[in-house]
Parts: structure tokens; C-alpha cells; sequence
């Protein structure tokens, strides 16, 4: 009798549910800008394709494209040999503008929203103290995201096997390492 082969463990479902969290946009969004980001330069990349790549919905991953073509991030080529590719290299793409083209502002409370407009929203604006703590969390994390580009998330191209070179990279510095 034989084994049948294991299922593959299904991936944890942890969207939106941390004190700050980014949703399926953001993170689908990103997984999206490094796929392009590796075929930068090649051409258009076709979102059929990287939705098999990643393993994401087409569907939702159309819906993202409009934001990052709105915003400037992409660009959109039609036809048989059409997709979409980066506007810019991946080097001069923040994950700052990448992030607020897919979530909006990044703001953990209202009150620490860059708009000006949230005191007409929010009736405590003029006499809260905690607003201090909000803002100081936006600009951390707007801090670590203006840190990071495009660049730092695309691995290097592997040169072709009959190359004897090796690519290295430099590793990873920020809040999720221990440097």
C-alpha cells in the first residue's frame, strides 16, 4: 500500500490582526512591486504570471495595479507581449510610496494622520496628550519604511549556471534582524 504524499501545511491567516498591521493590500501590494522589481529592465511582466508566482488572485492583484499606476509606481503596456513594469528603478521606489499608494495614510490613530483635516474628525484634538505617542509610532514606522527600498527587498539576478561568479548580498539591517 502506498503513502500518499503529504498535504502542504496551509499558510497561518494573520492579516490586520496585530496592534499594527498592515492589510492584504499591503502585503499582496509588495509581493507584487518585488516581482516586478526582478523583471526590471526585461520588459513587461504579465500578472498572470506573478500571480502563479506568488500564489495571489489575479483578480485582487488588478485591483491593486490601479493604485500603484495611479501613483506612478507602474506603468502598463497592452497587447499579446503586454504587462506592467516599474515607472522608476527599484532603487529610487521607497516602501514609503509604495505602502501609502496601497494603504493611504500610515497612521495608527487618526490623530496622528497627516491631514490636517482629522481635528474636524476628532473633538479631543485640542487637548490630548496621548496624540504625542500616535505620531511618534506614524513617524517610526514612516522612518523604517523611508529606510528601505524597492531595491533592498529584490535578491540579486544569479548569474547564468555557466558563469563561475557568485552573487552575495549584504544582509538585512533593520527592526526584524538582530544588528
Amino acid at each position: 500500500m502506498a503513502i500518499a504524499p503529504a498535504a502542504p501545511t496551509p499558510r497561518l491567516a494573520f492579516h490586520g490582526s496585530g496592534a499594527i498591521a498592515f492589510s492584504t493590500k499591503g502585503e499582496y501590494g509588495v509581493r507584487l512591486m518585488v516581482q516586478l522589481g526582478r523583471h526590471f529592465g526585461t520588459g513587461p511582466a504579465s500578472l498572470a504570471e506573478i500571480a502563479a508566482e506568488e500564489d495571489l488572485p489575479r483578480a485582487y492583484l488588478e485591483q491593486l495595479v490601479v493604485s500603484l499606476r495611479e501613483a506612478g509606481l507602474v506603468t502598463s503596456t497592452r497587447g499579446a507581449h503586454g504587462g506592467y513594469e516599474l515607472a522608476r528603478p527599484p532603487a529610487s521606489i521607497s516602501m514609503t510610496e509604495v505602502l501609502r499608494a496601497l494603504e493611504g495614510p500610515l497612521a495608527p490613530m487618526l490623530c496622528a494622520s497627516e491631514d490636517p483635516e482629522h481635528a474636524v474628525v476628532c473633538d479631543r484634538t485640542t487637548r490630548c496628550t496621548v496624540n504625542l505617542l500616535w505620531v511618534r509610532v506614524r513617524d517610526a514606522v514612516a522612518g523604517a519604511l523611508d529606510s528601505m527600498t524597492l531595491a533592498d527587498l529584490v535578491p540579486p539576478r544569479v548569474a547564468a549556471a555557466t558563469s563561475p561568479t557568485t552573487v552575495q548580498s549584504e544582509p538585512l539591517q533593520g527592526a526584524l534582524t538582530n544588528s
